[in-house]
């Protein structure tokens, strides 16, 4: 039985003072799924279930911000989801292009792209690129948009673009791999220089992180809700962060 909203929002506010700040993650990955499974519920179109993902990513990175959560990666598209019908696929990369345009207009996200754009529509890996030049030095939210990403493509870049550099710089194969250790090849992530998520959320029930920030997400910790994404809702979130929050970290067995 659904709850009266007052009651939620009494139990959004027992939850959110029992937070200490110091116990929130300053990196949050989220895996937003389940928006075909929304519309398909509702009758409606899988645009229409694309579209209402896209809205709750605004108001998602809203309550990131009311939290001072201010590093967040979207996985958007997959290099998997690029099998999709044409016809699937262009309404979802309008839809992203059109998200993007709104996070632009905001002026306090900094936007980065997380992927291999030579797989998206010209159009699209422009306005990515144009995002993340304009958006630069803007210290708000930074905001890691994945479209067109892969956990397993993103290493094999890394090592390739490793491999490149040290050709150039004339070192030959047995001096790469002499002078090779994790930390050199996470120079060549494409989240170079980023901390790694301490906290990976995804909706919908599933619970397999598919290809999703592989090498990142080596020790953080794991969130599944049961809630599709445009059902996510802010005490869903805020149970995620309590969740997070009472466990005891562990970097190795």
């Amino acid at each position: 039985m659904e709850l009266p909203g007052f009651v939620y929002r009494l139990y959004e506010r027992k939850i959110r003072r029992s937070l200490s700040p110091e116990k929130l993650p300053t990196h949050i990955g989220v895996l937003v799924d389940g928006n075909r499974r929304w519309a398909k519920l509702a009758g409606a179109t899988t645009a229409t279930g694309h579209q209402a993902g896209a809205d709750k990513i605004l108001e998602f990175l809203g309550w990131c911000r009311e939290l001072d959560i201010n590093m967040v990666t979207l996985y958007m598209l997959s290099t998997d989801n690029m099998s999709r019908s044409s016809q699937e696929l262009d309404d979802l990369m309008g839809i992203i292009a059109n998200t993007l345009d709104r996070l632009g207009e905001t002026k306090t996200i900094r936007v980065h792209p997380v992927g291999a754009l030579e797989l998206l529509p010209d159009y699209l890996a422009d306005k990515l690129r144009e995002l993340e030049a304009s958006t630069v030095h803007i210290t708000g939210i930074h905001v890691n948009v994945a479209v067109g990403y892969g956990g397993r493509r993103e290493i094999v870049d890394a090592v390739k673009a490793l491999l490149l550099e040290g050709q150039s710089k004339g070192l030959d194969a047995a001096q790469i791999a002499a002078d090779l250790d994790p930390d050199q090849l996470a120079k060549y992530l494409y989240t170079s220089g980023q901390p790694d998520p301490e906290l990976v959320i995804r909706t919908s029930g599933e619970q397999r992180l598919s290809g999703f920030l592989t090498w990142q997400s080596a020790y953080s910790e794991f969130y599944f809700c049961e809630a599709l994404w445009p059902d996510f809702r802010r005490v869903d979130f805020l149970r995620a962060l309590r969740d997070f929050s009472d466990r005891q970290r562990r970097f190795g067995s």
